[in-house]
């Protein structure tokens, strides 16, 4: 009785496994991605690497899906800065460690958009940092769009393309080992983020109580 009850107790990384064939994993995974891109702390592979590994057909679809959902989340992320940076902007960016060198974060961003976009998009920097900042920078939106889809792209296309490749192989030797395969992929997303300070530029004074003043001339976020 107590070998049946404990073979049929599934690990985490089982169940994480078998979440993935439920009718609404992709809209959900579609739903994180778009809220890692604005607000909350949680990286897509957690519930995109099982996935793929289920059915590594769905790969492409899977990447196109995060990508797509990130960069719309990433729209109302910039909008935040752009609009509610004091009110809500601020908040976030205090909460991930950006805060005490935000003023040169957003100098940087100001000077170098298209480059910093690129590089937040693709490094294990909270990407909610990156759209809150391009939006208090007013970075041209169309550029933000470009290089966020660009950037975007290439996090979720190419690990994808690895476990679409490779996922036969990563799928036996975590089937081997997957008693502690779930509590990895949750151990990598907690040390991204314990990690992510150390990215930002750093400068003694905190963000300033007083409004950001956007750096775009005209009015609207958008630049022509």
């Amino acid at each position: 009785m107590t070998d049946t009850t404990s073979q049929a107790k599934p690990g985490l990384y089982e169940r994480l496994k078998s979440a993935t064939g439920h009718p609404l994993a992709e809209p959900i995974l579609a739903l994180i991605c778009f809220l890692e891109a604005m607000i909350v702390p949680v990286f897509p592979e957690v519930m995109l690497a099982p996935m793929i590994l289920a059915d590594r057909r769905r790969a492409w679809r899977l990447a196109l899906i995060c990508t797509v959902s990130s960069v719309v989340g990433g729209l109302f992320g910039y909008a935040i800065g752009y609009f509610l940076f004091d009110t809500i902007g601020k908040g976030i960016v205090e909460f991930y460690g950006a805060g005490a060198g935000f003023e040169q974060l957003r100098e940087s961003f100001a000077a170098n958009g298209a480059f910093m976009i690129m590089v937040g998009a693709v490094t294990p920097i909270p990407y909610k940092i990156i759209t809150i900042t391009s939006g208090v920078a007013g970075v041209d939106l169309w550029t933000f769009i470009f290089f966020g889809l660009i950037g975007r792209g290439l996090r979720f296309f190419v690990p994808c393309g690895l476990f679409y490749f490779f996922g036969p192989v990563a799928g036996e030797f975590i089937e081997k080992h997957k008693k502690w395969a779930g509590w990895v992929m949750i151990i990598a997303v907690i040390g991204g983020f314990a990690a992510a300070p150390l990215l930002f530029p750093k400068q003694p004074s905190p963000i300033p109580d007083t409004t950001i003043e956007q750096s775009t001339d005209a009015g609207t976020p958008s630049g022509s």
